[in-house]
């Protein structure tokens, strides 16, 4: 058997990112960003002068990519040339397109590989938005975290990010392959009045006692 693998869900400014991340400090478990992987295939396509909306051309890059996917201490990482992508993966170009990229059935499967081979040797806390639905749909613990619409755009607003929250939801649930859903047997966690502290301490509570 595998290690532990959390799974936390949810749509975009939902927090689940910061919550994920908290919770595999507090638990010692590593953090995987699943979006940041999606992003950097986004980027790396736009770089490639790849048309996004071109599924074939997007598919032939996958085999030559030079991405690396790895781990800085107890964070995965994503890596070009030795040289680890940050702001690149939050561009306005790469915002706009990631939802595009992520519905192609190649890229999440090409995906779906190295975000398990993460769990074959460690316990992990990962996030995106079909990780106890597809990722992981066998582990007990499963959490999809979510917030009004309203308060999402105001976080993204404050992230310095516009692009439509409502646009982002739609593109997400309506793919064809791996939507943005909630597993039937995951925890519904609402952090829209919520703070951080209490969303993580919601979790952890949850996680210790299925442990034990």
């Amino acid at each position: 058997m595998n290690p532990p693998a959390i799974a936390i869900d949810g749509p975009a400014a939902s927090g689940k990112s910061t919550v994920a991340k908290l919770i595999a400090k507090e638990l010692g478990y590593t953090f995987i960003n699943t979006g940041a992987m999606y992003r950097a295939i986004t980027w790396y396509a736009l770089r490639r002068g790849a048309n996004p909306a071109d599924a074939a051309q997007i598919c032939a890059l996958l085999p030559e990519i030079p991405l690396e996917f790895g781990k800085d201490g107890t964070c995965s990482t994503v890596l070009f040339e030795g040289r680890v992508l940050s702001a690149e993966l939050t561009s306005p170009e790469t915002n706009q397109y990631v939802s595009t990229i992520a519905a192609i059935p190649e890229v999440r499967a090409y995906l779906l590989r190295k975000q398990r081979e993460y769990n074959k040797v460690e316990p992990v806390v990962m996030e995106g938005r079909d990780i106890g639905s597809v990722v992981f749909p066998d582990t007990p613990f499963k959490y999809f975290v979510t917030a009004s619409p309203e308060e999402r755009a105001r976080r993204r607003a404050k992230q310095g990010l516009t692009d439509s929250i409502t646009e982002r939801d739609k593109k997400d649930a309506s793919r064809a392959c791996a939507p943005l859903t909630q597993a039937p047997d995951a925890l519904l966690v609402d952090t829209s009045e919520m703070s951080i502290e209490q969303v993580v301490e919601r979790i952890i509570t949850d996680i210790r006692t299925k442990l034990a």
